[in-house]
Protein backbone atom coordinates (compact mmCIF):
# COMPACT_ATOMS: atom_id res chain seq x y z
CA UNK A 1 0.00 0.00 0.00
CA UNK A 2 1.93 3.10 -1.19
CA UNK A 3 0.03 5.53 1.03
CA UNK A 4 2.98 7.42 2.47
CA UNK A 5 3.60 9.93 5.22
CA UNK A 6 2.61 13.27 3.71
CA UNK A 7 5.20 15.23 5.67
CA UNK A 8 7.94 12.96 4.32
CA UNK A 9 6.60 13.39 0.78
CA UNK A 10 6.47 17.19 0.86
CA UNK A 11 9.80 17.45 2.71
CA UNK A 12 11.37 15.30 -0.02
CA UNK A 13 10.07 17.67 -2.69
CA UNK A 14 11.37 20.66 -0.73
CA UNK A 15 14.86 19.17 -0.39
CA UNK A 16 15.07 18.06 -4.03
CA UNK A 17 13.67 21.19 -5.67
CA UNK A 18 10.39 20.06 -7.16
CA UNK A 19 6.74 20.40 -6.16
CA UNK A 20 4.07 17.79 -5.50
CA UNK A 21 0.70 18.57 -7.03
CA UNK A 22 -2.29 18.50 -4.69
CA UNK A 23 -5.22 17.84 -7.01
CA UNK A 24 -8.75 18.45 -5.75
CA UNK A 25 -10.97 15.44 -6.46
CA UNK A 26 -14.71 16.04 -6.45
CA UNK A 27 -15.96 12.83 -8.09
CA UNK A 28 -14.75 9.48 -9.41
CA UNK A 29 -13.89 10.89 -12.85
CA UNK A 30 -11.46 13.37 -11.26
CA UNK A 31 -10.03 10.66 -9.00
CA UNK A 32 -9.48 8.22 -11.85
CA UNK A 33 -8.00 10.88 -14.11
CA UNK A 34 -5.54 12.14 -11.48
CA UNK A 35 -4.42 8.62 -10.55
CA UNK A 36 -4.01 7.59 -14.19
CA UNK A 37 -1.72 10.60 -14.75
CA UNK A 38 0.33 9.84 -11.65
CA UNK A 39 0.81 6.21 -12.70
CA UNK A 40 1.67 7.16 -16.27
CA UNK A 41 4.39 9.63 -15.36
CA UNK A 42 5.49 7.83 -12.16
CA UNK A 43 4.88 10.81 -9.88
CA UNK A 44 3.99 11.20 -6.21
CA UNK A 45 0.57 12.74 -5.80
CA UNK A 46 -1.59 14.39 -3.15
CA UNK A 47 -5.32 13.76 -3.46
CA UNK A 48 -7.15 16.79 -2.10
CA UNK A 49 -10.54 16.62 -0.42
CA UNK A 50 -12.75 19.24 1.13
CA UNK A 51 -16.01 18.95 3.01
CA UNK A 52 -18.56 20.22 0.51
CA UNK A 53 -20.51 23.19 1.88
CA UNK A 54 -22.86 22.98 -1.11
CA UNK A 55 -23.38 19.23 -0.61
CA UNK A 56 -22.33 18.64 -4.21
CA UNK A 57 -20.84 15.31 -3.15
CA UNK A 58 -20.84 12.95 -0.18
CA UNK A 59 -17.49 13.44 1.60
CA UNK A 60 -17.62 10.09 3.41
CA UNK A 61 -18.29 8.14 0.23
CA UNK A 62 -15.64 9.98 -1.75
CA UNK A 63 -12.91 9.65 0.87
CA UNK A 64 -13.52 5.88 0.92
CA UNK A 65 -12.99 5.77 -2.84
CA UNK A 66 -9.85 7.90 -2.52
CA UNK A 67 -8.42 5.58 0.14
CA UNK A 68 -9.16 2.55 -2.06
CA UNK A 69 -7.39 4.21 -4.99
CA UNK A 70 -4.35 4.89 -2.81
CA UNK A 71 -4.21 1.31 -1.57
CA UNK A 72 -4.03 -0.15 -5.05
CA UNK A 73 -1.69 2.48 -6.52
CA UNK A 74 1.90 1.81 -7.57
CA UNK A 75 2.99 5.40 -6.89
CA UNK A 76 3.22 7.22 -3.53
CA UNK A 77 -0.05 8.86 -2.48
CA UNK A 78 -1.11 11.17 0.34
CA UNK A 79 -4.70 12.12 1.19
CA UNK A 80 -5.12 15.73 2.24
CA UNK A 81 -8.10 17.62 3.61
CA UNK A 82 -7.84 21.26 2.55
CA UNK A 83 -9.65 24.36 3.78
CA UNK A 84 -10.87 22.88 7.04
CA UNK A 85 -12.83 25.38 9.11
CA UNK A 86 -12.14 24.20 12.66
CA UNK A 87 -10.70 21.43 14.80
CA UNK A 88 -13.83 19.29 14.39
CA UNK A 89 -13.43 19.19 10.62
CA UNK A 90 -9.77 18.19 11.07
CA UNK A 91 -10.73 15.35 13.43
CA UNK A 92 -13.41 14.11 11.02
CA UNK A 93 -10.94 14.15 8.13
CA UNK A 94 -8.29 12.19 10.07
CA UNK A 95 -10.85 9.67 11.32
CA UNK A 96 -11.99 9.09 7.74
CA UNK A 97 -8.53 8.39 6.37
CA UNK A 98 -6.81 11.70 5.55
CA UNK A 99 -3.13 11.69 6.51
CA UNK A 100 -2.68 15.43 6.05
CA UNK A 101 -4.99 18.29 7.07
CA UNK A 102 -5.18 22.01 6.40
CA UNK A 103 -6.84 24.46 8.74
CA UNK A 104 -7.73 27.64 6.91
CA UNK A 105 -8.24 30.43 9.43
CA UNK A 106 -6.72 33.08 7.17
CA UNK A 107 -9.97 35.07 7.26
CA UNK A 108 -9.72 35.47 11.05
CA UNK A 109 -7.75 37.95 13.10
CA UNK A 110 -4.13 36.84 13.46
CA UNK A 111 -4.50 35.98 17.14
CA UNK A 112 -7.57 33.81 16.50
CA UNK A 113 -5.83 32.19 13.53
CA UNK A 114 -2.85 31.26 15.72
CA UNK A 115 -5.03 29.93 18.54
CA UNK A 116 -7.11 27.68 16.28
CA UNK A 117 -4.13 26.47 14.28
CA UNK A 118 -2.14 25.65 17.41
CA UNK A 119 -5.04 23.51 18.69
CA UNK A 120 -5.28 21.62 15.39
CA UNK A 121 -1.51 21.03 15.34
CA UNK A 122 -1.56 19.62 18.89
CA UNK A 123 -4.41 17.23 18.03
CA UNK A 124 -3.03 16.15 14.67
CA UNK A 125 0.52 15.68 15.95
CA UNK A 126 -0.80 13.17 18.49
CA UNK A 127 -2.14 11.25 15.49
CA UNK A 128 1.10 11.52 13.49
CA UNK A 129 -0.64 13.75 10.92
CA UNK A 130 1.06 16.88 9.49
CA UNK A 131 -0.77 20.20 9.37
CA UNK A 132 -0.81 22.92 6.73
CA UNK A 133 -2.11 26.38 7.54
CA UNK A 134 -2.70 29.57 5.59
CA UNK A 135 -1.58 33.13 6.20
CA UNK A 136 -2.69 35.94 3.90
CA UNK A 137 -5.62 36.04 1.52
CA UNK A 138 -5.84 34.46 -1.95
CA UNK A 139 -8.96 35.77 -3.75
CA UNK A 140 -10.97 34.05 -6.45
CA UNK A 141 -11.07 35.31 -10.01
CA UNK A 142 -14.29 36.95 -11.14
CA UNK A 143 -16.72 34.91 -13.21
CA UNK A 144 -15.64 36.68 -16.39
CA UNK A 145 -11.99 35.88 -15.75
CA UNK A 146 -11.01 39.34 -14.56
CA UNK A 147 -8.50 39.57 -11.76
CA UNK A 148 -9.53 41.25 -8.48
CA UNK A 149 -7.95 44.58 -7.66
CA UNK A 150 -4.54 44.36 -6.05
CA UNK A 151 -5.97 46.01 -2.96
CA UNK A 152 -8.08 42.93 -2.25
CA UNK A 153 -5.04 40.69 -2.01
CA UNK A 154 -3.43 40.52 1.42
CA UNK A 155 0.11 39.31 0.82
CA UNK A 156 1.75 37.28 3.56
CA UNK A 157 4.29 39.34 5.50
CA UNK A 158 7.68 37.93 6.49
CA UNK A 159 7.39 39.04 10.12
CA UNK A 160 3.92 37.58 10.60
CA UNK A 161 4.89 34.31 8.88
CA UNK A 162 7.93 33.87 11.13
CA UNK A 163 5.95 34.47 14.31
CA UNK A 164 3.06 32.35 13.07
CA UNK A 165 5.17 29.27 12.35
CA UNK A 166 7.04 29.61 15.64
CA UNK A 167 3.82 29.86 17.66
CA UNK A 168 1.80 27.18 15.86
CA UNK A 169 4.40 24.60 14.80
CA UNK A 170 2.74 23.96 11.43
CA UNK A 171 4.53 21.65 9.01
CA UNK A 172 3.73 23.63 5.82
CA UNK A 173 2.52 27.16 5.24
CA UNK A 174 0.30 28.33 2.38
CA UNK A 175 1.25 31.89 1.52
CA UNK A 176 -0.30 34.68 -0.52
CA UNK A 177 2.06 36.38 -2.98
CA UNK A 178 -0.38 37.40 -5.72
CA UNK A 179 -1.91 34.16 -6.99
CA UNK A 180 -5.64 34.01 -7.68
CA UNK A 181 -7.91 30.99 -7.44
CA UNK A 182 -9.19 30.25 -10.91
CA UNK A 183 -8.16 31.49 -14.36
CA UNK A 184 -7.61 35.15 -15.09
CA UNK A 185 -7.22 36.93 -18.43
CA UNK A 186 -4.11 38.72 -17.25
CA UNK A 187 -0.96 37.00 -16.09
CA UNK A 188 -0.87 37.15 -12.26
CA UNK A 189 1.85 39.45 -10.92
CA UNK A 190 3.63 37.55 -8.19
CA UNK A 191 5.68 39.12 -5.41
CA UNK A 192 8.86 37.12 -5.95
CA UNK A 193 10.91 39.12 -3.48
CA UNK A 194 8.38 38.50 -0.72
CA UNK A 195 8.36 34.75 -1.45
CA UNK A 196 12.16 34.59 -1.38
CA UNK A 197 12.24 36.39 1.97
CA UNK A 198 9.60 34.11 3.49
CA UNK A 199 11.44 31.01 2.35
CA UNK A 200 14.73 32.24 3.80
CA UNK A 201 13.07 33.16 7.10
CA UNK A 202 11.05 29.97 7.61
CA UNK A 203 13.01 27.11 6.06
CA UNK A 204 9.91 24.90 5.80
CA UNK A 205 7.97 23.77 2.70
CA UNK A 206 5.62 26.43 1.36
CA UNK A 207 2.32 25.85 -0.41
CA UNK A 208 0.54 27.86 -3.08
CA UNK A 209 -3.17 27.99 -3.87
CA UNK A 210 -4.30 29.24 -7.25
CA UNK A 211 -1.79 27.17 -9.22
CA UNK A 212 -4.05 26.73 -12.24
CA UNK A 213 -3.70 30.36 -13.31
CA UNK A 214 0.10 30.35 -13.66
CA UNK A 215 2.39 29.62 -16.60
CA UNK A 216 5.20 27.09 -16.79
CA UNK A 217 8.01 29.53 -16.05
CA UNK A 218 6.24 30.76 -12.94
CA UNK A 219 6.08 27.24 -11.54
CA UNK A 220 9.84 26.98 -11.82
CA UNK A 221 10.38 30.23 -9.91
CA UNK A 222 7.94 29.16 -7.20
CA UNK A 223 9.84 25.92 -6.66
CA UNK A 224 13.19 27.71 -6.63
CA UNK A 225 11.86 29.82 -3.75
CA UNK A 226 10.64 27.08 -1.45
CA UNK A 227 7.23 26.06 -2.79
CA UNK A 228 6.93 22.27 -2.53
CA UNK A 229 3.15 21.84 -2.76
CA UNK A 230 0.93 23.46 -5.39
CA UNK A 231 -2.84 23.05 -5.36
CA UNK A 232 -4.77 22.61 -8.60
CA UNK A 233 -8.47 22.55 -9.28
CA UNK A 234 -9.62 25.26 -11.70
CA UNK A 235 -7.72 23.89 -14.69
CA UNK A 236 -9.09 20.39 -14.09
CA UNK A 237 -12.63 21.71 -13.67
CA UNK A 238 -12.40 23.80 -16.85
CA UNK A 239 -11.11 20.84 -18.87
CA UNK A 240 -13.89 18.64 -17.49
CA UNK A 241 -16.55 21.27 -18.20
CA UNK A 242 -15.40 21.67 -21.79
CA UNK A 243 -15.88 17.95 -22.32
CA UNK A 244 -19.35 18.06 -20.78
CA UNK A 245 -20.32 21.03 -22.96
CA UNK A 246 -18.99 19.26 -26.04
CA UNK A 247 -21.04 16.19 -25.14
CA UNK A 248 -24.24 18.18 -24.85
CA UNK A 249 -23.71 19.40 -28.39
CA UNK A 250 -23.66 15.83 -29.63
CA UNK A 251 -19.92 15.31 -29.59
CA UNK A 252 -20.30 12.12 -27.55
CA UNK A 253 -23.36 10.95 -29.40
CA UNK A 254 -25.46 11.59 -26.32
CA UNK A 255 -23.90 8.65 -24.46
CA UNK A 256 -23.22 9.33 -20.78
CA UNK A 257 -20.45 6.74 -20.43
CA UNK A 258 -18.61 8.19 -23.42
CA UNK A 259 -18.88 11.70 -22.00
CA UNK A 260 -17.53 10.63 -18.60
CA UNK A 261 -14.62 8.83 -20.22
CA UNK A 262 -13.77 12.05 -22.04
CA UNK A 263 -13.89 13.92 -18.71
CA UNK A 264 -11.46 11.43 -17.14
CA UNK A 265 -9.08 11.78 -20.07
CA UNK A 266 -9.21 15.58 -19.93
CA UNK A 267 -8.43 15.56 -16.18
CA UNK A 268 -5.64 13.06 -16.77
CA UNK A 269 -4.01 15.20 -19.45
CA UNK A 270 -4.15 18.39 -17.37
CA UNK A 271 -2.79 16.58 -14.31
CA UNK A 272 0.10 15.03 -16.21
CA UNK A 273 1.08 18.42 -17.61
CA UNK A 274 1.32 19.92 -14.13
CA UNK A 275 3.25 16.95 -12.76
CA UNK A 276 5.84 17.21 -15.49
CA UNK A 277 6.18 20.99 -15.30
CA UNK A 278 6.59 20.86 -11.50
CA UNK A 279 9.32 18.21 -11.69
CA UNK A 280 7.40 15.44 -9.93
CA UNK A 281 7.41 13.05 -12.90
CA UNK A 282 9.77 10.12 -12.43
CA UNK A 283 10.13 10.68 -8.67
CA UNK A 284 7.86 7.86 -7.48
CA UNK A 285 10.56 5.25 -6.83
CA UNK A 286 12.78 7.47 -4.70
CA UNK A 287 9.82 8.81 -2.72
CA UNK A 288 8.65 5.27 -1.98
CA UNK A 289 12.16 4.33 -0.91
CA UNK A 290 12.86 7.37 1.26
CA UNK A 291 9.45 8.11 2.79
CA UNK A 292 7.76 6.18 5.56
CA UNK A 293 4.67 4.25 4.54
CA UNK A 294 1.45 5.28 6.24
CA UNK A 295 0.36 2.15 8.07
CA UNK A 296 -2.81 1.83 10.18
CA UNK A 297 -2.56 -0.05 13.46
CA UNK A 298 -5.13 -2.31 15.10
CA UNK A 299 -5.41 -2.41 18.86
CA UNK A 300 -7.50 -4.74 21.05
CA UNK A 301 -8.98 -3.35 24.26
CA UNK A 302 -10.65 -5.64 26.80
CA UNK A 303 -12.73 -4.67 29.81
CA UNK A 304 -13.19 -6.32 33.16
CA UNK A 305 -16.93 -7.06 33.42
CA UNK A 306 -16.97 -9.26 36.51
CA UNK A 307 -20.34 -8.95 38.27
CA UNK A 308 -22.10 -7.43 35.25
CA UNK A 309 -25.15 -8.97 33.60
CA UNK A 310 -25.19 -9.87 29.93
CA UNK A 311 -27.43 -6.89 29.29
CA UNK A 312 -25.00 -4.55 31.07
CA UNK A 313 -22.10 -5.97 29.07
CA UNK A 314 -23.97 -5.41 25.80
CA UNK A 315 -24.71 -1.80 26.77
CA UNK A 316 -21.07 -1.25 27.76
CA UNK A 317 -19.86 -2.64 24.43
CA UNK A 318 -22.08 -0.23 22.51
CA UNK A 319 -21.02 2.70 24.68
CA UNK A 320 -17.35 1.83 24.15
CA UNK A 321 -17.83 1.61 20.39
CA UNK A 322 -19.51 5.02 20.32
CA UNK A 323 -17.01 6.73 22.63
CA UNK A 324 -13.83 5.30 21.14
CA UNK A 325 -14.89 6.07 17.55
CA UNK A 326 -14.92 9.83 18.21
CA UNK A 327 -11.35 10.02 19.53
CA UNK A 328 -8.90 11.65 17.08
CA UNK A 329 -6.97 9.11 15.05
CA UNK A 330 -9.55 6.31 15.32
CA UNK A 331 -10.53 4.98 11.89
CA UNK A 332 -13.03 2.45 13.19
CA UNK A 333 -14.17 0.39 16.19
CA UNK A 334 -15.56 -3.13 16.21
CA UNK A 335 -17.14 -4.36 19.45
CA UNK A 336 -17.15 -8.07 20.19
CA UNK A 337 -18.04 -10.40 23.03
CA UNK A 338 -15.06 -12.73 23.25
CA UNK A 339 -15.38 -16.30 24.54
CA UNK A 340 -12.42 -16.81 26.87
CA UNK A 341 -11.45 -18.96 29.81
CA UNK A 342 -11.48 -15.88 32.05
CA UNK A 343 -15.06 -14.75 31.48
CA UNK A 344 -14.48 -11.45 33.27
CA UNK A 345 -12.69 -10.15 30.15
CA UNK A 346 -15.26 -11.18 27.54
CA UNK A 347 -16.02 -7.54 26.59
CA UNK A 348 -13.59 -6.19 24.00
CA UNK A 349 -13.16 -3.72 21.16
CA UNK A 350 -10.93 -3.87 18.09
CA UNK A 351 -9.84 -0.27 17.49
CA UNK A 352 -8.23 0.69 14.19
CA UNK A 353 -5.93 3.71 14.42
CA UNK A 354 -4.56 5.79 11.56
CA UNK A 355 -1.01 5.65 12.94
CA UNK A 356 0.91 4.20 15.87
CA UNK A 357 1.23 7.70 17.37
CA UNK A 358 -2.54 7.76 17.86
CA UNK A 359 -2.37 4.57 19.95
CA UNK A 360 -0.01 6.26 22.37
CA UNK A 361 -2.10 9.43 22.68
CA UNK A 362 -5.68 8.16 22.86
CA UNK A 363 -5.30 6.97 26.48
CA UNK A 364 -4.99 10.60 27.56
CA UNK A 365 -8.20 11.65 25.80
CA UNK A 366 -10.96 12.69 28.25
CA UNK A 367 -13.54 10.39 26.64
CA UNK A 368 -11.23 7.41 26.97
CA UNK A 369 -10.47 8.24 30.60
CA UNK A 370 -14.19 8.42 31.37
CA UNK A 371 -14.75 5.02 29.80
CA UNK A 372 -11.72 3.59 31.58
CA UNK A 373 -13.04 4.73 34.95
CA UNK A 374 -16.02 2.38 34.68
CA UNK A 375 -15.56 -0.15 37.52
CA UNK A 376 -17.98 -3.11 37.60
CA UNK A 377 -19.58 -4.02 40.89
CA UNK A 378 -17.86 -6.88 42.76
CA UNK A 379 -14.76 -6.60 40.57
CA UNK A 380 -11.37 -6.75 42.33
CA UNK A 381 -10.17 -4.18 39.80
CA UNK A 382 -11.65 -2.65 36.70
CA UNK A 383 -11.40 -0.09 33.95
CA UNK A 384 -9.19 -0.08 30.89
CA UNK A 385 -5.51 -0.47 31.67
CA UNK A 386 -2.86 1.53 29.80
CA UNK A 387 -0.60 -1.48 29.36
CA UNK A 388 0.01 -2.77 25.86
CA UNK A 389 1.75 -5.81 24.44
CA UNK A 390 2.34 -6.48 20.74
CA UNK A 391 1.21 -9.77 19.29
CA UNK A 392 4.15 -12.11 18.80
CA UNK A 393 4.73 -14.76 16.16
CA UNK A 394 3.19 -17.46 18.32
CA UNK A 395 -0.16 -15.78 18.93
CA UNK A 396 -0.92 -13.66 15.87
CA UNK A 397 -4.67 -13.52 15.13
CA UNK A 398 -5.92 -13.87 11.53
CA UNK A 399 -6.24 -10.08 11.05
CA UNK A 400 -2.52 -9.64 11.66
CA UNK A 401 -1.68 -11.39 8.39
CA UNK A 402 -3.20 -8.55 6.35
CA UNK A 403 -0.75 -5.89 5.12
CA UNK A 404 -0.79 -2.73 7.18
CA UNK A 405 -2.53 -4.31 10.19
CA UNK A 406 -0.55 -4.62 13.43
CA UNK A 407 -2.93 -5.80 16.18
CA UNK A 408 -1.97 -4.85 19.72
CA UNK A 409 -3.64 -5.52 23.05
CA UNK A 410 -4.65 -3.64 26.19
CA UNK A 411 -6.49 -5.16 29.09
CA UNK A 412 -8.06 -3.71 32.17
Amino acid sequence: MPLVNMKDMVDHAYRHNYAVGAFAVVNLEFLQGVMAAAERCRAPVILGLQESPSQSFDFDLLVSAVEAAAQRACVPVAIHMHHGNDIDSAVRAINRGCNGVMVDASHRELGDNIELTRAVVAMARDCGVPVEASLGFVPEAEGDGTQPDAGEIAHTSVAEASGYVEKTGVDFLAVSIGTVRGRTRAKPKLNWQRLKQINEALGIPLAIYGGSGLNDSQYGRLIANGVAKIDFYAALAEAAFEQVRSSTKGGAGGRYATAMRAVREAVENETEHFMRVCGAAGRAAEVLEQCRHWTPVEHIVTQNVQGMTDRDVEALMEEGRRVLSTIPGVLGVCAASVVRDDEIYRCSWMVRFCHSAAVDSYREHPDYLTLASRRPRSAPYGGLDARRTSWGSGNVPPSASRPGRVPQHSRG
